[in-house]
């Protein structure tokens, strides 16, 4: 099979591309290597992939903006022209600005990035007649729902940040795109995913790296908030069994929460993590900050039904796994 991945040099996009590389399908990768993070991560990220897929023809990266609707469209050009044939080609969208709290900082960024930028996939998509789009959306979108845990048929029009606001926007162009230009579409609500590469931005990697190195760590608000933390190995699984759904049955437009389905607190978080590392945590408490959510809790019995999604990794041997991959990666 063949697909297009935007943001495969990330975290998410860089596990899904080894994985669908080892299987022997062939992926277009397209990110701009922004400076969000290390670039010399994310090149690493590109590397690994190169070497998974084992035959050059499988892997081709192609290194542009998904704002520059002009690049997309070369691109695609370009694609075309290896006899891959529209109808053959899946679109994977990741690419996008992360992040709930840098997304108050720089607010214009990324509405520019998030909405801009899928408008413009979701164009390619009616211009070149592809049929199958997949979009990772976010668990953000549903703000402080006050019903847990969430489920895709809660309503998700109240977003606490302007990164969930973009989010659900691309879940709104998805849906009018599937219904005016016959393209299926598949949305993934993300819940909180965690892993080896993991963004360093992100608290189990933040907290991680202060603890090893034996530097305290800032604590927002009192511990009690809670996340339903995801391993980035169910995360690929769910989302290569949307794929499947995608080419298979050819969906109008459907969404599902992807998520382990149990809270878990700070606070254990951050005692799973001493454990693993052996050291004693020096915390800074500071208030809660503008736009987290107190809790995200996925009810994944849709994705269990329709997909076959069944998540496997607790958080407890995910901690493990995540603090070997640290030790043996990024302190060598």
């Amino acid at each position: 099979m063949n697909y297009l991945l935007t943001g495969a040099a990330g975290f998410i996009g860089s596990h899904l591309a080894v994985n669908l590389l080892k299987d022997g399908n062939r992926v277009f990768a397209i990110d701009n290597f922004c400076d969000f993070y290390s670039l010399d991560k994310k090149r690493k990220n590109i590397e690994i992939i190169g070497k998974s897929s084992g035959r050059d023809d499988l892997f081709r990266l192609y290194e542009g903006d998904i704002r520059d609707s002009s690049f997309l469209k070369k691109t695609l050009g370009d694609i075309l022209k290896t006899q891959v044939k529209s109808e053959d080609l899946t679109v994977i969208h990741i690419a996008a600005m992360p992040g709930v709290r840098p997304s108050l900082e720089n607010p214009a960024l990324y509405v520019d990035v998030n909405i801009n930028g899928t408008l413009n996939m979701l164009e390619i998509c009616r211009e070149f007649g592809l049929k199958r789009f997949l979009f990772a959306s976010s668990s953000s979108v549903y703000g402080n729902n006050k019903k847990a845990p969430f489920s895709e048929d809660d309503p998700a029009e109240n977003p606490i940040s302007v990164y969930a606001a973009t989010k659900k926007a691309g879940e709104l162009m998805c849906h009018t795109y599937s219904n005016l230009y016959d393209i299926s579409v598949i949305c993934l609500r993300y819940f909180t995913v965690y892993g080896a590469r993991q963004r360093p931005d992100l608290a189990i990697y933040r907290f991680t790296d202060l603890l090893s190195k034996g530097r305290p760590i800032t604590v927002f608000g009192d511990g009690s908030s809670r996340r339903d933390y995801t391993y980035i190995d169910d995360i690929i699984d769910g989302t290569r069994k949307a794929v499947v759904r995608l080419e298979n049955d050819r969906p109008a437009f459907e969404i599902y929460n992807l998520g382990e389905s149990r809270t878990v607190e700070l606070s254990y978080l951050i005692k799973l993590i001493e454990k693993e590392l052996g050291k004693k945590a020096n915390m800074v408490r500071k208030p809660g900050q503008p736009g987290d959510m107190a809790i995200t809790y996925a009810d994944i019995s849709r994705a269990k039904e329709v997909l076959g999604y069944n998540p496997k990794t607790d958080i407890e041997d995910g901690i493990k796994l995540f603090v070997r991959w640290y030790k043996e990666s990024e302190t060598s």
